[in-house]
């Protein structure tokens, strides 16, 4: 009997402090700022500045030393590609340097005085391009387009070779070798398709991070204010105590992840041909593991203000140990296991196969089990934080001061 009625009262625990938790959250209009504002506002904003996706008509300026019929091709060649727009002709290198300084150019091709010459021998010419790397998007525009244009006038002057040894071009049955790129996952090949995906898995893990802390950040203040009271705590178990604020913090996100996942890649047409539940299932523990580690540095949190310092530091930190902006089999061995101690990384990884590339719940097993276990490893230790902090007596508060 007591026995039963010890299961009965943990349970009637955890409804309370879930019950508790809900009335802090919806009390608090900085939490649902980080809750919901952010969640909504956010994936919308980033994908509208991305949402140009990729690069049309980037200006360059052509040197051109040769002044030939073959130079002028080249030239209408590197015009007539959406990439790439031809914006002046310079008589020399300073003053194409001088358009790329005033940002009316952000390349410069320059073709030498013995171009036409060299092709006529039938000889390897070299045009060389001056690149702008502020941003490797108008790069990787130019280098597409360039490489293009080379293939295509290759293919000419080697007919026009054949031809004039008297060999009937038709006859040798074309390229040898045909290319044809396909660009799984991402299409258009645009920015926004790239990186928007793993952009909302990373907020939905930071603005959860970031509402936990800043509660727990209140509480502490409520201590301070109260002799180390807190009017408002329900005392609990620790287990019960983190099992009703994670309950409380799922329900929240849930309509959230939802949004997120599903129907912002739906409003701006991004990739989104994986199977929505398998998002789900799969987004699922990363939620567990985002609300389990909110609650295990909302134990070293002592002031609301102290939430955004926690976030700030490490959104830029995860963002690049995500693998979005750089592999994860590049980084070091020492960054690699960081990485994979952050939900985010996992989530990030999984939902970008499963949403762009369609790929099933059971074919991204690694992460997903790799999810559960973070669950599992942050809510142990912030479980032993808890009961260190109390003296393993009955609070669900977070901090260094209570009142037992």
């Amino acid at each position: 009997m007591n026995s039963g009625n010890g299961i009965l009262g943990w349970f009637k625990s955890v409804a309370r402090v879930w019950a508790r938790e809900f009335r802090l959250v919806f009390g608090d209009m900085g939490v649902m700022i980080f809750f919901f504002i952010l969640p909504l506002g956010y994936p919308i904003i980033y994908t509208l500045i991305y949402n140009t996706e990729v690069i049309r008509d980037l200006p360059i300026a052509i040197v051109d030393h040769n002044r030939t019929p073959e130079s002028r091709e080249l030239a209408r060649m590197i015009d007539a590609t959406s990439a790439l727009e031809v914006y002046d002709y310079c008589a020399d290198i300073p003053s194409a340097r001088r358009l790329s300084n005033e940002k009316k150019v952000f390349g410069v091709l320059e073709i030498p005085a013995d171009y036409a010459k060299k092709i006529g021998r039938g000889e390897q010419t070299q045009v060389t391009y001056y690149a702008d790397m502020s941003l490797l998007l108008r790069y990787r525009a130019a280098l597409g387009a360039l490489t293009d244009v080379q293939l295509s006038l290759g293919d000419n002057i080697r007919g026009e070779t054949i031809d004039n040894l008297g060999i009937v071009a038709q006859s040798l049955g074309g390229n040898s070798i045909s290319n044809d790129a396909v660009f799984t996952g991402d299409p258009t090949q645009g920015f926004a398709s790239f990186i928007i995906p793993g952009i909302i898995v990373l907020i939905l893990q930071q603005s959860m991070v970031l509402g936990i802390t800043m509660i727990a950040g209140g509480v502490s203040e409520r201590r301070r204010r109260n002799n180390g009271y807190d009017p408002m705590s329900v005392y609990a178990p620790a287990g019960a105590t983190m099992i009703g604020k994670t309950l409380c913090y799922l329900v929240c996100y849930v309509p959230m992840t939802l949004y997120v996942l599903h129907l912002v890649p739906m409003m701006f047409s991004l990739p989104h041909v994986g199977n929505i539940w398998h998002s789900f299932m799969f987004i699922l523990p990363m939620l567990l593991a985002s609300a389990m580690l909110g609650q295990f540095i909302g134990v070293f949190v002592t002031e609301r203000e102290s939430s955004m310092l926690v976030v700030v530091f490490t959104s830029v930190v995860f963002l690049f140990l995500s693998g979005l902006t750089w592999p994860r089999y590049a980084m070091s061995p020492f960054w690699t296991l960081v990485s994979d101690a952050i939900p985010a990384t996992w989530g990030v990884e999984g939902f970008i196969r499963i949403n762009s590339n369609g790929a099933t719940l059971a074919e991204e097993s690694h992460p997903y089990v790799m999810l559960w276990m973070l669950t599992g490893i942050y809510f142990v230790v912030a479980y032993v934080l808890h009961r260190i902090s109390f003296g393993g007596k009955k609070t669900e508060s977070y901090g260094s001061v209570s009142k037992i």
